[in-house]
């Protein structure tokens, strides 16, 4: 699954969740609710490399467009659950770039093992960021007090 997917579910728990700590927890949960979903995916890193770099971006630059959209109340639990979306998968630039991942071993095992990836579903994750970002803009715009 692509990591901005992660963010943009992250932020619609964030909208629903009645704080930060449970839009965290919710987006964890989302994340590992998602990798179970056949998704993209099932190819060496280094075949990809150039979609993870461009996909971990455009995460990070959702992050900031969610954070800036988002009314100023809820933004703490917006990025909370962002951030929990993302999390689980920081085990890949972590191991690509410092040969290790930040996670206990039975934690790595199980996120292995829930996945269900093929090489031949990016058409998907597409649909599926594009619905997840209008939904996230939607909202949005339906949280904004009225003027």
């Amino acid at each position: 699954m692509l990591v901005t997917n992660h963010v943009l579910a992250g932020a619609l728990v964030g909208y629903a969740a009645p704080g930060p700590v449970s839009a965290f927890v919710g987006g964890v949960a989302s994340h590992f609710g998602m990798d179970v979903v056949p998704h993209w995916g099932d190819r060496p890193i280094e075949t990809v490399m150039h979609i993870a770099v461009a996909d971990g971006l455009t995460g990070l630059a959702a992050m900031a467009w969610v954070w800036r959209s988002a009314p100023r109340r809820k933004r703490w639990r917006v990025l909370a659950g962002m951030v929990g979306g993302a999390m689980p998968d920081l085990d890949k630039p972590s191991t690509v770039f410092f040969g290790f991942s930040p996670f206990p071993a039975a934690w790595d095992e199980f996120h292995s093992v829930i996945q269900t990836e093929d090489s031949r579903r990016m058409p998907q994750e597409i649909v599926v960021g594009a619905a997840l970002g209008l939904a996230v803009l939607t909202w949005s715009r339906v949280s904004r007090p009225h003027a």
